[in-house]
């Protein structure tokens, strides 16, 4: 008997699934998963994903079994899968969601197109988020990305699996080489997904408009669905219109969460609109969008900077302390990611590429759309944003003046008096002896001087910027890739428009 396969990759969820529901229509379905060595191969693949996809599965299997069927987990290369699949019991279509992903799984998916053609096999695409493949301009972006959300959820109806003695969800171990796996990241699963959502959508939400920058409050006041998004374990159109719905209750719900769920709101838009810069320009991921910009850090990379920064050893408290919160939890906030790689772009003048493929193990909701577009513009090589340069002192100053972040991940900070918190290397050697501390050992100086070191970056950059060639090869990035978003006007919004680093919502 004939079936349709449905491969499941980065849209763990049973609900408004596009693929499942369209290969429902066509006959008996296979619910398939593939673990591609490969892709676990990847500079910007980490243990804290492998796990989070691992336990996502276990929801679906859970769900798929309800219906009379389940989810089949293979290992190896997906062509080779295919085939294999295809020899013992031919399928009549392939059905999967569009993924905008790294550079490997773009020339993954050309294998298996391949691979449908020679087998006159028709693989059915369907997108994923509000991006469009294959753009032909960035004026009917704004317009596409309205009419997915506006239509209606793909409604999964009863399923018809081409067998119904699937063994159980085998144990999905690890590449032995993986590393990283934060103690208290997120769990993954559709049913946590979901919780997560209506707790934002119903009581969290109050606290995110003033909540969403500090890295004290941001863990509750935002939505905390990045991950679940990233994985697809929610679709992009459930929680848009969710949000939208609760928005236009008329009773339970105050203006300040309304307008914390404005907001919000606002920032979905966004996370489709830098993701469809790297399904248009693929390339971005590993090389300048404006290519005016070339050679600016390349031939310049301090590695002894890079390896400070990765250790929490900057000397900057508020860097380390987020660099040890990330590495503790797998998250942070928006303004803090900010801060993060503008430090190591200007004083440290280190080069994006490598920089996004630490902070991409780092970051549990990595999402490459996102992340490299993002990584490119705090850097200042779109060419086409404005130079946004955060002083670590200033930020911590500003997010956090009573100095609790800083002294809940470095707990050496216990000790150091508010005055000199934020600049330990200020005070007395006769306090440090009083105390037990000893700056430049316990307490690590910071690695360059962070006004000259700033200056000459931004002395660097701007030079750059100014070259006559640099400014005529502007427009041709502002027309691939500039925004076109005419609404949001208000005055939150438009602050919210100026997107920093992290859609971490």
């Amino acid at each position: 008997m004939s079936y349709q396969l449905v491969w499941f990759k980065r849209d763990l969820r049973w609900e408004d699934h596009a693929a499942l529901a369209h290969a429902a229509k066509r006959g008996p379905i296979r619910c398939i998963y593939i673990v591609e060595p490969g892709l676990w191969q990847q500079a910007d693949m980490a243990l804290s994903h492998f796990k989070f996809i691992a336990e996502s599965l276990i929801d679906l299997d859970a769900e798929l079994r309800k219906q009379g069927g389940g989810l089949e987990v293979f290992t190896g290369e997906v062509v080779e899968i295919l085939e294999r699949l295809w020899q013992v019991q031919p399928f009549a279509g392939l059905h999967s969601h569009e993924e905008t992903g790294n550079q490997w799984t773009y020339d993954r998916d050309r294998r298996v197109g391949r691979w449908c053609r020679d087998h006159h096999i028709l693989w059915h695409e369907y997108p994923q988020f509000g991006v469009v493949r294959r753009l032909k301009s960035r004026n009917a972006w704004q317009s596409a990305w309205e009419r997915h959300m506006a239509s209606p959820p793909a409604t999964v109806s009863p399923l018809s699996f081409w067998n119904h003695s699937i063994p159980p969800l085998p144990v999905i171990n690890p590449p032995a080489h993986l590393q990283h796996d934060p103690p208290q990241r997120q769990r993954g699963g559709r049913n946590l997904a979901v919780k997560t959502l209506n707790d934002f959508l119903t009581h969290r939400s109050q606290r995110y408009r003033g909540g969403i920058s500090s890295p004290l409050i941001s863990p509750q006041a935002c939505s905390r669905i990045s991950t679940y998004l990233a994985y697809g374990c929610l679709s992009m159109r459930e929680v848009v219109n969710r949000t939208r719905a609760q928005i236009a209750k008329a009773e339970g719900i105050s203006a300040r969460q309304k307008a914390g769920l404005r907001a919000f709101l606002s920032r979905l838009y966004w996370h489709c609109h830098f993701i469809q810069k790297l399904e248009s320009e693929p390339e971005i991921e590993w090389r300048n969008m404006h290519r005016g910009y070339d050679g600016l850090r390349e031939n310049d990379f301090h590695h002894q900077h890079f390896e400070a920064l990765k250790a929490a050893q900057t000397g900057w408290p508020m860097v380390d302390a987020c660099v040890v919160m990330l590495r503790e939890t797998g998250w942070l906030n928006f303004r803090m990611r900010a801060m993060l790689v503008s430090v190591a772009a200007y004083p440290l003048w280190l080069h994006w590429r490598p920089v996004g493929e630490w902070l991409a193990t780092q970051f549990l909701d990595y999402e490459p759309g996102i992340h490299w577009s993002q990584l490119q513009m705090q850097s200042g090589t779109t060419g086409i944003n404005t130079t946004r340069v955060y002083n670590p002192i200033k930020q911590a100053m500003d997010h956090d003046p009573t100095g609790e972040f800083v002294r809940t991940w470095l707990p050496i900070m216990r000790k150091v008096p508010d005055t000199y918190l934020f600049e330990p290397w200020n005070m007395p050697q006769a306090l440090q002896e009083q105390l037990g501390i000893r700056v430049g050992v316990e307490i690590p100086l910071p690695i360059v001087d962070l006004a000259i070191a700033t200056k000459e970056a931004k002395s660097r950059l701007y030079g750059r910027r100014q070259l006559a060639e640099v400014r005529i090869a502007k427009q041709a990035v502002l027309e691939k890739h500039g925004s076109r978003k005419t609404m949001h006007r208000t005055r939150v919004k438009v602050a919210l428009d100026k997107a920093q680093l992290g859609f971490d919502f």
